[in-house]
């Protein structure tokens, strides 16, 4: 059966729709040897080249739906690379074969927080669509004088050069002075969104932090630049969102409530606080699978058997008195 080639390509994990249609319209995307064209339809058969490198075509039964929770710093691009060499999300993400992570949506480089990362191009591609009308919360840090009267306005709707948008959602949050806080909800994701929605009111922006995609939240205690996988439970709320069919597969082993990378991931970051402290030249070696499956000693317990402090080397005092012995009671005594 023919699927249209750029549904065949997202599901195969090789971008989203939107990147892959700019791709064919591009012409940067052959099948069987001719230049692809928008539309077109392809069965398992075909030979697909992106940039003249051919690339592989995964049967939905093969593809397994994998999520990422990613911390965005302030600083890193929403790019796979950059001419000017500055720092990518991709850079901290980990190294797959025969895939590749796809970003849902985009957080502008001042921006912060939960970005998402899917190996499901059609997933991305139905979350980011504005028809599916998904949540996007974000924490703002505003500066300037904010009254009852512009919150109003901008939840009932204002004017933007690419057309009318509104907050679903504004509250205050906090803060004194001319900087204070508030939260608000989006149910698109255009550029620069949030930022123009308060410069229409002749506020600036000076803090942004995205804290929810629909029911996902940032996770508490996850650092900058670092990652989790998210729960197949969790992957399943997002795919049932956008109508998608349950994934019955995933990479976290359910008795450790974790994946492997996550865990790899947080020695990582241990390690590399660690170099820090220590400072410039210091050298951390990542601990092995078999020193990480280790049981953790309880540093309340002592580490001698049954509570005894350890010897010092010296005899103690009953030691010496048990050398004394006793008399038995059958001494033989002189006449």
């Amino acid at each position: 059966m023919s699927e249209k080639l750029q549904k065949v390509l997202a599901r195969s994990g090789h971008g989203s729709r939107r990147e892959l249609e700019s791709m064919i319209a591009a012409g940067r995307v052959s099948v069987n040897g001719q230049v692809a064209t928008l539309g077109e339809r392809i069965d398992t058969n075909a030979v697909v080249r992106i940039d003249g490198r051919e690339v592989s075509i995964k049967q939905p039964e093969d593809v397994v739906c994998r999520v990422l929770m990613y911390h965005k710093p302030e600083g890193e691009l929403c790019t796979r690379r950059d001419p000017e060499g500055r720092p990518t999300v991709y850079d901290r993400l980990p190294r797959m074969q025969g895939a590749r992570w796809v970003a849902v949506g985009r957080l502008d480089v001042n921006t912060s927080g939960l970005l998402l990362f899917t190996t499901d191009g059609e997933l991305a591609n139905r979350l980011m669509h504005p028809g599916h009308e998904i949540e996007r919360e974000y924490s703002v840090r505003v500066f300037g004088e904010v009254t009852d009267a512009m919150m109003r306005k901008l939840k009932q709707g204002v004017q933007l050069e690419d057309g009318p948008a509104a907050f679903k959602e504004i509250k205050r949050g906090g803060g004194e002075g001319m900087n204070q806080w508030f939260r608000v909800v989006l149910t698109e994701g255009r550029n620069r969104e949030v930022r123009r929605l308060w410069e229409s009111q002749g506020v600036q922006v000076s803090r942004l932090i995205r804290v929810r995609y629909g029911n996902i939240k940032l996770e508490q205690g996850l650092p900058q630049s670092g990652w989790g996988e998210l729960s197949l439970k969790d992957i399943n709320y997002l795919r049932d969102l956008v109508g998608l069919p349950e994934e019955t597969r995933t990479f976290i082993d359910p008795r450790q409530g974790e994946s492997r990378q996550k865990r790899y991931s947080r020695a990582r970051r241990i390690n590399a606080q660690k170099l820090q402290q220590r400072g410039p030249g210091a050298n951390v070696e990542e601990p092995t699978p078999e020193q990480r499956k280790a049981p953790r000693r309880d540093p309340r317990k002592p580490s001698s058997p049954r509570g005894k402090a350890p010897s010092s080397g010296k005899p103690s005092s009953r030691t010496n008195a048990n050398k004394k012995r006793k008399p038995n009671g059958r001494q033989r005594t002189r006449s």
